[in-house]
């Protein structure tokens, strides 16, 4: 917090005189190119919300929420109701720069995750824009690119080798997770034949808690064979005798998502020892909440890795923002590139992926520009 403290010295007089005047919760949609299926669901087409932040000096600060209804429970309608009713009427009239009391003020809505992490980033870019420079600076500016990973979602075994080839080819990219959660035998053959596909490529999998115990030791045991470097969300959260076997069994981490949306979950999970890895989303904890999350892990000398809700260009910014940050989160690849599976977007310019790598944009903020004609063509409200 040091750095975000005497960047609020330096702009105090700037940042005392500006107030937030609007709070925007706009619905969308954006299609696919190629829809993204995984064993708790999938995602046809892109109905998200834009969050829009305005202030009284002109400045707009914007984030994206994607509803993920079988994870989260919720959806494109609660997300703009929650903002709408819950958010917006409490940061009318407060300064930017006030992002803890932004948190406090909120904190008596439960759940909601994707509503309160778009917030959350929307201030942070509004801080970033107000201070002259980029959120990642803001939160500890540990580096200026990150390493990316790509997401690989259900096919068969050759045409997700075909993807994962692919995206190796044009954008340099050599990590990427593999969706599994299916019969253990299409499972394996499709990390097999990725593995033919792109030999040095660092591979891990996650099966969105697809598998049965069984199925688990079967296609883990194998999966490990195979060189992946952590198996992700392999049972039910519940199982948690069946989750502690696999841990010890495996000799890659199981890694937590869905079992670690919020803070106090990470710290239910480390506490039950069957997590050694945990997936931390913007998406659903903001950088707030996130950074808070990176100390526990920190306490505890337990990995994160930044993972993706399959986002748009604009929070694929706000996942490279945060894993360029901080030391723990820059020296492994961030999931980031799944941007590029849809068949449009709401940014001007796409961020570029070279050699495998992400770039901080040195612009303040997130370092964006809303492309205002894609967001009226893509909005599905007046």
């Amino acid at each position: 917090m040091g750095l975000v403290r005497s960047v609020l010295a330096e702009h105090a007089s700037r940042l005392a005189e500006v107030r937030i005047v609007e709070v925007e919760a706009i619905p969308y949609a954006l299609p696919y190119r190629r829809p993204a299926r995984f064993a708790s669901g999938a995602v046809e087409r892109a109905d998200n919300v834009l969050v829009r932040i305005h202030t009284d000096a002109g400045l707009v600060g914007h984030a994206e929420a994607q509803p993920r209804p079988y994870t989260y429970g919720e959806t494109q309608a609660s997300i703009v109701a929650a903002i709408r009713g819950w958010f917006a009427p409490r940061l009318l009239g407060m300064r930017p720069g006030a992002i803890e009391e932004a948190r406090a003020v909120s904190a008596g809505l439960a759940g909601n995750h994707c509503a309160r992490g778009a917030v959350d980033v929307a201030l942070w870019d509004l801080l970033g824009q107000l201070a002259g420079v980029p959120c990642s600076t803001l939160l500890g500016g540990y580096a200026d690119r990150v390493a990316v990973a790509h997401m690989v979602s259900f096919d068969t075994p050759e045409a997700m080798a075909d993807d994962a080839a692919g995206v190796h080819a044009e954008y340099g990219v050599r990590a990427f997770k593999v969706k599994v959660g299916r019969d253990p035998a299409l499972d394996i053959a499709a990390v097999a034949a990725i593995r033919d596909a792109v030999p040095d490529a660092l591979l891990y999998a996650d099966a969105n808690r697809g598998w049965t115990p069984d199925q688990a030791m079967l296609a883990g045991d194998a999966l490990v064979e195979l060189g992946v470097g952590a198996i992700e969300e392999p049972i039910a959260i519940e199982d948690l005798r069946g989750r502690r076997l696999l841990a010890e069994r495996w000799d890659v981490p199981l890694a937590g998502d869905e079992s670690c949306l919020s803070l106090a979950d990470v710290r239910r999970a480390i506490a039950e020892g069957a997590v050694g890895q945990v997936s931390v989303k913007i998406a659903r904890t903001g950088f707030s909440e996130s950074r808070d999350v990176l100390g526990l892990c920190r306490a505890q000398r337990m990995p994160i890795v930044i993972g993706s809700q399959y986002e748009g260009a604009l929070g694929a910014l706000a996942s490279i923002a945060f894993g360029a940050a901080f030391a723990d989160t820059a020296s492994r690849p961030v999931e980031a590139t799944n941007f590029h599976d849809l068949a449009r977007d709401l940014l001007a310019e796409l961020p570029r992926i070279v050699d495998g790598e992400m770039a901080v944009p040195s612009a303040p903020g997130l370092g964006y520009v809303i492309d205002e004609d894609a967001l009226a063509a893509a909005r599905t409200e007046g």
